[in-house]
């Protein structure tokens, strides 16, 4: 635990170093009135793509949009914004974090229990299946992770969360079946987290862009917080009851009732999921503080910088 806690310590100090170094969005800085700011990044970075490239950048494409600045937004206004404005979006939103927090969660909290009361593999080993599986939840999004921007999000989100639930099955069969030992349940594990980690990723995209920009980084705090309460609570009670049993085949319908939900999920995204790759942000959505010029009583600040 201890040791758990100084890596976390160790991570999370490097991403505040990041971060520090990291520069706002030039769009946020220009609904929030940073106009200078704002400008200053966009000019450095078609600076460096132009000196790069040798090539100067064409002119962004479609009308210009008119900006109501403002310095702040209130929570209640960003509130309804997902459930009035975007319904359809919401639901899609919370799909995708119930169906990966259900199965994560129930994973995570329950793997060391489950190797070592049906496997037999001693608990100083177990952190060796933990590395294992962790490096496929790594390498899932590095991999795969190019592909939600060229053959696009929707079939991928849909077909990594549909293919994550057919692995999800395969390994209740193989642990029902009792085929092979630790190592071959360990392997088939990894598989299906391994497709299940990019789609998941893409959860964390998806929420991110398919709502207004000041939105944003609440829209990914909040499908976060309701799907791990709705998800990532019931996953590892029911995974913990059924592996408290004692017995393969109860523990079995926990990977099935895990299949079904990222199956679900994969489903809704099918039916709810929206085009986003290689679009701007604010044609996917508004934002805010546009406002059209017929429905102002006086001309907008000034319009948005290129990016």
């Amino acid at each position: 635990m201890a040791a758990g806690l100084g890596i976390g310590a160790i991570f999370g100090i490097f991403v505040l170093l990041v971060r520090c170094n990291v520069p706002e969005s030039p769009r946020w800085l220009f609904i929030h009135g940073r106009d200078e700011e704002a400008e200053q990044i966009v000019r450095e970075i078609e600076e460096a793509v132009e000196s790069e490239t040798g090539k100067p950048l064409p002119e962004p494409d479609g009308p210009p949009l008119k900006i109501r600045q403002r310095h702040a937004i209130s929570f209640l206004e960003i509130a309804k914004v997902a459930f009035v404005r975007y319904p359809r979006r919401a639901v899609l939103g919370l799909a995708l974090f119930i169906g990966q927090a259900f199965l994560y969660n129930g994973v995570t909290f329950n793997l060391g229990t489950l190797l070592s009361e049906f496997y037999g593999v001693q608990s100083a080993k177990v952190p060796l299946f933990f590395i294992l599986w962790a490096l496929s939840n790594f390498l899932g999004p590095l991999l795969l992770g190019r592909l939600f921007d060229t053959v696009g999000r929707k079939p991928m989100i849909t077909l990594t969360y549909i293919g994550s639930a057919v692995a999800v099955v395969v390994l209740a069969v193989v642990f029902a079946a009792h085929t092979g030992g630790p190592w071959t349940f360990i392997a088939v594990l990894a598989v299906a987290f391994f497709i299940a980690s990019a789609g998941a990723s893409a959860a964390y995209l998806t929420v991110s862009e398919i709502f207004p920009m000041e939105t944003r980084a609440l829209a990914i705090a909040f499908f976060y917080a309701v799907g791990t309460a709705i998800g990532g609570i019931s996953g590892p009670l029911l995974f913990g009851q059924l592996i408290n049993s004692g017995q393969r085949e109860m523990v079995v319908w926990s990977f099935v009732i895990g299949a079904i939900v990222m199956a679900v999920a994969g489903l809704v995204e099918l039916w709810l999921g929206i085009a986003a790759e290689q679009r701007p942000l604010e044609e996917l959505a508004l934002p805010l503080t546009v406002a059209d010029a017929e429905d102002q009583d006086q001309p907008a600040q000034g319009q948005r910088p290129t990016s």
